[in-house]
């Protein structure tokens, strides 16, 4: 093994060098972490190591010697339509336990939010009304999830305890207890047509890019103990229409939805979206990590490779995830 000391690149925009070069220093004593706008050409050339968010594609072009890329989140769509990536280097996902948590806990408070009225309380609250509308329990409703994936099945079983009935759909066939599964596209239109809010974890891929359309959800169960549709997504925003989100709600066809990502991000400040009929609407912040728990898991891939072991989480370039 050899004793040069290697360097990681930490190329994430938005963030700042405090948040990332301290943790680096104490989990990396026998490496170096350089800041991408604070690093001089030679040192982005000779990085070992890359840990991006939605780098610029000169960047990807310069990084000639890294041997993995890292991925600050579990999606990778912002890296895999890139044709310049460096030859040879896996691309790596990041995939912790306060990540996956962290969406379990959004998921769960957003169907809840759902199942509990939350928005015609706070009407009623602003008009000083003291109503008590009908409130269906957990065990009416079925919750149907897209993408059964490390985070799809958490959020399961986070759901199950509170009792609600679940289904799930996948690419490929899945089989989990108290989860009636369903996959490909010849099983989704059954999928659909029993769920009352639809939850979607999916990765942004070929195959789910705008997959959630006005006609997606116009086949939702909308006669069911909740009285109408749900629509909660906290996993990719290339996978809906955000126009078609925005006109189920206005019309109807929803009765409520939870958005955490879009097609477009930041959401552009005069979207029709931030209006629409209750609608709950976070900035991508679902399944937020601390930066010291990506540092270590980085930490940790690198010294995997050094001992001869294989990466954790490697993104299949033909799946893309």
């Amino acid at each position: 093994m050899s004793d040069r000391r290697e360097t990681v690149l930490v190329a994430v925009g938005g963030d700042s060098p405090d948040q990332w070069l301290p943790e680096f220093a104490q989990a990396f004593p026998e490496g170096d972490a350089v800041w991408l706008p604070d690093a001089a050409p030679e040192q982005i050339a000779a990085a070992d190591w890359a840990i991006v968010w939605s780098p610029e594609a000169s960047l990807l072009d310069r990084l000639k010697g890294v041997r993995a890329l890292f991925s600050l989140g579990a999606g990778v769509d912002h890296l895999m339509g890139a044709k310049n990536l460096p030859e040879g280097a896996p691309i790596v996902r990041y995939v912790g336990r306060d990540l996956t948590h962290r969406m379990s806990e959004w998921v769960v408070l957003q169907c809840l939010l759902h199942l509990r009225l939350f928005r015609t309380y706070e009407r009623q609250q602003s008009a000083r009304q003291w109503l008590r509308p009908h409130q269906p329990g957990a065990e009416e409703v079925t919750v149907g999830l897209m993408g059964l994936g490390v985070l799809g099945q958490d959020a399961a079983k986070k759901l199950a305890t509170i009792g609600f009935r679940l289904r799930g759909w996948s690419r490929t066939e899945k089989a989990l207890d108290g989860v009636d599964c369903f996959h490909g596209p010849e099983q989704y239109d059954a999928f659909l047509a029993e769920t009352d809010i639809l939850v979607s974890l999916l990765p942004h891929t070929p195959a789910t890019e705008r997959l959630v359309t006005l006609d997606v959800l116009k086949r939702l169960r909308r006669d069911g103990a909740l009285g109408g549709a749900f629509y909660v997504n906290g996993g990719r925003g290339k996978t809906q229409i955000d126009a078609d989100i925005d006109m189920a709600l206005r019309n109807g066809l929803l009765a409520g939805a939870s958005l955490d990502v879009f097609e477009t991000e930041p959401l552009p400040r005069d979207h029709p979206l931030w209006t629409a009929p209750n609608v709950f609407i976070t900035p991508h912040a679902a399944a937020w990590s601390p930066r010291s728990d990506v540092v270590r898991y980085v930490v940790r891939q690198i010294r995997r490779h050094r001992l001869g072991e294989p990466f954790e989480n490697v993104v299949d370039p033909v799946l893309g995830y």
